[in-house]
């Protein structure tokens, strides 16, 4: 989707730069050219929230950097795929009512209530007017979140995540929980097939990248301290000089003056 973002998108055979369409998804998106903006948009967010999300973990999305070319971890129905494919849904429902609301897609129209996709994600926002900042008139709209806080959402769902397999139910087959005493699976959680490695050492068959070389939190308890993120291998300290603005000055009118300032940080990186 990266190599989609210059394009004009008024012609069909746009459809065709884009690496990795299946037959469905050419015709989808030759059907709708107009829409093709916000799903590169969408494509471009979903990789950036995603690695954000995930920057103190073993697991730190990079791997979707190789799409659409996925790595074992993002085809084989892990917890992580779980993420990524609603992650990317939810962008996908961002862009478009984003682009629907700036007046950028004509097509829109008021739709229907929205699935139970999207329907715990909707809030409550309000704006005040009147005279002073008083409250004296105030607006409110249902919108969805910020992408942010959807994917941190996500992201309690993915440490929750239900392992699960194909049984068969009568004439179908239907996803289960693997453990038959818990309790059946609800539709907002994210569920896995296949078990994800502990992404401590590389292992491409796997999709693990490992974690040497990742930087470490020292005086941390969680998922990027030394200890976890480095899987007991130990880490190596290093300092390194950063320069910041500082003494920063606001002068009448309108400016504001800053000096520069070198510090020293000390670093952590896994072995």
């Amino acid at each position: 989707m990266m190599n989609g973002s210059r394009v004009a998108w008024n012609e069909t055979q746009h459809c065709k730069i884009l690496d990795g369409l299946v037959s469905d998804q050419l015709q989808l998106c030759r059907r709708n050219l107009e829409l093709m903006h916000s799903i590169v948009h969408a494509a471009k967010e979903t990789k950036g929230v995603c690695q954000k999300t995930f920057s103190d973990m073993r697991w730190n999305c990079s791997s979707i950097e190789y799409a659409p070319s996925f790595t074992p971890d993002l085809v084989k129905g892990t917890r992580e795929s779980a993420f990524v494919y609603a992650l990317a849904a939810a962008a996908v429902s961002h862009s478009i009512a984003r682009a629907c609301a700036s007046g950028e897609l004509p097509i829109c129209s008021c739709g229907s209530v929205p699935s139970e996709v999207l329907i715990d994600s909707l809030e409550t926002k309000c704006k005040c007017h009147g005279v002073s900042g008083s409250c004296s008139v105030k607006t409110c709209w249902k919108g969805l979140q910020d992408l942010n806080e959807i994917a941190t959402d996500l992201k309690s769902k993915y440490l929750a995540a239900t392992k699960v397999t194909h049984r068969h139910m009568g004439t179908r087959k239907q996803l289960v929980p693997k453990e038959l005493d818990i309790r059946p699976v609800r539709e907002a959680e994210l569920v896995y097939l296949v078990s994800s490695p502990d992404y401590c050492t590389k292992n491409p068959k796997l999709g693990s990248l490992g974690t040497q070389d990742r930087q470490c939190n020292k005086t941390s308890v969680g998922s990027d301290s030394c200890n976890l993120m480095c899987c007991g291998r130990g880490y190596n300290a290093y300092t390194e000089t950063v320069v910041e603005r500082c003494q920063c000055k606001y002068y009448w009118c309108c400016y504001v003056r800053c000096k520069k300032c070198q510090r020293t940080v000390e670093r952590y990186v896994c072995k």
